[in-house]
């Protein structure tokens, strides 16, 4: 007859891990099961492989729905990867028994099809670290371990566990203790369970007796504590095949992934994560003087910060971390009593230093490692191969890189950054760069597991990252009648240097803006097509394309905007300002002649018609001043008309508006133009001027502090032209001109000190 032995773990646990390997090499079981998926045991084989370094995790997903997917990670210090490791090296069989993933995506696929028929192949992806084990994830929402907890005097579950099973020598008395209070656990809470739970235990308990049939003597089974009753307390066997009868099937694919410490945490989202990866790592690796060797590497690390840390503050440290485990009755210090002496001791009672501890040491940035040969995706292998060649690793910890366009290499990089941001994978995140130029780029990465998925899910579009991207971004142009969106897309497409794609959207592009109407979503989208076509002097992107398309599109705007211009209320017209103003930058960009007068034409045009916005009508004619186009007496003629008396004041006051947007400097430099500025505010009545100041104070708050400082200085020295010459040779009333003063200072929005 069969012997066996249930071990109830935690699934991440360097106590746990270390008892489970102790029983096994005492025992010397026959087979071990462990709690996983069955799609799983082909890739068991290479936990024993030399380039396999924990943290790492079996990734499990529908080919049909990539999205539907789930993790199972692994560290060193998981007993499952133990218990594992211990099988495949002693060459005896190890297979996952827990519910297969076929059944349990099936299952899932159901529900939601149930609560939206029409949501097929249409499902979030599932992070499966709500998934794992995992039976404490969903049946333990509310952690009934912290009854049993607050009855031996803790506060918290997780260290009840800690200081009760992680720091127990290794004894199968450990295991039956574990399972004993987990059986009164489920008889205390029995509305714990789930029609879920019953499915997974009772495969479970399939795979057990299958485990009998074949004759193995001795098994042990490595399950989540919370599963040790039901799997040592079998019901009848036929009681268990009806829960298992006519399940729902769907194909599951499987491989190994790298892992990071930072995704085996609770903050992370994993459900059955732990607190200090790092630590545990620790005290999995060093078996003796694991206090010393703990404060060893936070002055290692303070040292590498230019911290003064003595060997004198190590020794005082642990000795009150010891101190402290004495005074709470516990065999050993432990991380808690580590930490407050750190703070005590090393960080002068500075909590913010802990940080840096937790960080770098605590929780730790590790990432893992795969074999080159196991089985992949080819798009993710192509990956690979690029990570190597560029020299772009994959860290969990994030990178800065500094990239020179003109270096092929750096080149090269960018392209591959490009590329997976249109892949919607979020690898590097560009970020500002100093200096002047477009050769540059900064970019920070940082690789997250789930960016397998979205490999994986990717791999619909193309066998490579340059054949996917182009594949996708055409998809998304064929499917999209935004202009914006596509404007967008091909900006972001060009420094990705995908040929295929970028003329479709050019095409694309400018079949929408043959057929648009609305000239504002023309302008909308030129500046920033104008932006994308310096990468001709970078990139090997053929510009000339680009720049007829902006010349085109730069054509309609022309012809449509004067129409576009007339009898539009106050909102719209400020729209149209800022529009006109990057509009006109882009066109300076481009440097063409022919552009450039096309677009003067358009502004004298728009500047002539009695229906435009008076703030449009007064920034062209500003841009047309620039231009060089109105200057001297005309431009005087045309600023006299729009500011004369006839002029309603609300239009007057928005054509001023309009003239001067962008800088007040002209008012300085033109005494003519001050002039006329300065007399139409004095003929303003007081209830019209005190109607008009909002409109004012918002126009010249838009100058520099230092225009607005000469402002105030030109109205407090009196400057004046021949016209207010003249005005003090008549009978000017000077008392009543020092009244006004203040009003003006305030118009322009001086400080008090001038008045």
């Amino acid at each position: 007859m069969s012997t066996i032995h249930i071990l109830g773990i935690r699934h991440h646990g360097p106590g746990s891990a270390k008892n489970v390997k102790a029983f096994l090499e005492e025992t010397k079981p026959d087979i071990v099961l462990v709690e996983g998926p069955p799609e799983g045991n082909d890739l068991l084989q290479w936990v024993v492989h030399e380039e396999i370094k924990p943290p790492v995790a079996i990734l499990a997903y529908m080919p049909d729905n990539p999205k539907r997917a789930v993790f199972y990670p692994f560290a060193e210090f998981s007993p499952e990867w133990q218990a594992i490791h211990y099988g495949v090296s002693k060459n005896i069989p190890v297979r996952f028994i827990d519910l297969p993933l076929a059944n349990s995506f099936a299952l899932e696929e159901e529900k939601e099809k149930q609560k939206n028929p029409q949501s097929v192949n249409n499902n979030a992806f599932k992070n499966s670290e709500t998934e794992i084990g995992e039976g404490e994830t969903e049946i333990l929402q509310h952690d009934p371990m912290r009854y049993l907890a607050e009855a031996a005097g803790f506060t918290d579950g997780e260290k009840w566990w800690e200081y009760m099973f992680e720091q127990r020598i290794s004894n199968e008395q450990v295991f039956d203790a574990v399972s004993e209070a987990m059986q009164s656990l489920r008889e205390s809470f029995p509305e714990k369970e789930n029609r879920n739970e019953k499915l997974r235990e009772a495969h479970m308990r399939k795979m057990i007796r299958q485990a009998e049939k074949e004759m193995f003597n001795t098994i042990v089974v490595i399950c989540g504590a919370w599963h040790a009753p039901a799997l040592a307390n079998m019901p009848k066997q036929k009681d268990d095949n009806e829960l298992l009868k006519n399940l729902p099937k769907v194909k599951v694919e499987t491989t190994w992934i790298p892992w990071t410490y930072h995704r085996l945490t609770f903050w992370s989202g994993y459900g059955a994560g732990i607190q200090s990866p790092g630590w545990y790592d620790h005290v999995w690796t060093h078996t003796k003087d694991v206090e010393v060797q703990w404060m060893s590497k936070v002055a290692q690390l303070f040292r590498s910060k230019d911290m003064d840390t003595s060997v004198a503050h190590v020794i005082e440290a642990v000795r009150l971390s010891e101190a402290l485990a004495s005074l709470r009755n516990f065999s050993r210090p432990g991380l808690d009593e580590l930490n407050e002496a750190t703070l005590s001791v090393l960080c002068n009672g500075e909590s913010i230093l802990m940080h840096l501890i937790r960080e770098e040491l605590i929780v730790s940035d590790k990432i893992g490692a795969v074999p080159e040969e196991i089985p992949k995706p080819p798009l993710q292998i192509d990956l690979e191969k690029l990570q190597r060649r560029l020299r772009l690793p994959a860290e969990a910890s994030f990178k800065d890189y500094t990239l020179d366009l003109r270096k092929e290499s750096d080149l090269e990089r960018s392209q591959l950054l490009h590329r997976l941001l249109l892949l919607e994978i979020h690898w590097g995140v560009k970020t500002f760069v100093a200096g002047k130029g477009t050769f540059k780029e900064q970019w920070r990465l940082q690789w997250e597991p789930e960016f397998s998925i979205q490999i994986i899910e990717k791999g619909a579009w193309g066998n490579s990252i340059e054949e996917a991207a182009t594949n996708f971004v055409i998809h998304i142009a064929n499917e999209s009648s935004s202009l914006k969106q596509i404007s967008e897309l091909l900006q972001n497409s060009i420094p990705a240097e995908i040929p295929k794609a970028i003329e479709v959207l050019m095409k694309q592009l400018d079949n929408l803006a043959a057929t648009t109407s609305d000239v504002i979503q023309l302008m909308e989208v030129l500046p920033e097509l104008v932006s994308a076509s310096r990468y001709g002097n970078v990139r090997q992107t053929d510009a000339d394309l680009m720049l007829q398309l902006v010349n085109s599109m730069i054509t309609r705007i022309c012809i449509s905007l004067p129409a576009a211009c007339s009898n539009v209320d106050e909102d719209a017209a400020n729209k149209l300002l800022d529009l006109f103003f990057k509009l006109n930058d882009a066109i300076a960009v481009l440097q063409q002649a022919d552009q450039i007068n096309e677009w003067q034409q358009t502004l004298m045009v728009i500047a002539e018609n009695k229906n435009a916005a008076p703030a449009v009508s007064g920034y062209s004619t500003r841009l047309l001043s620039d231009f060089k186009i109105l200057t001297g007496e005309s431009l005087a003629k045309k600023f006299s008309f729009a500011l004369s008396t006839a002029s309603q004041p609300e239009i007057a006051a928005a054509w001023l508006e309009g003239f001067l947007k962008g800088s007040g400097t002209i008012l300085l430099l033109d005494h003519d133009l001050w002039n006329l500025v300065n007399n139409w505010v004095l003929q303003l009545q007081e209830g019209t001027f005190v109607q008009l100041l909002p409109i004012m104070r918002r126009t010249f708050a838009q100058f520099t502090n230092a225009e607005r400082r000469k402002l105030g200085e030109k109205v407090k020295s009196g400057e004046s032209s021949s016209i207010t010459a003249r005005f003090k040779e008549t009978n000017f009333n000077h008392e009543r001109a020092e009244n006004a003063i203040p009003i003006v200072l305030k118009l322009l929005g001086i400080n008090s000190e001038y008045q």
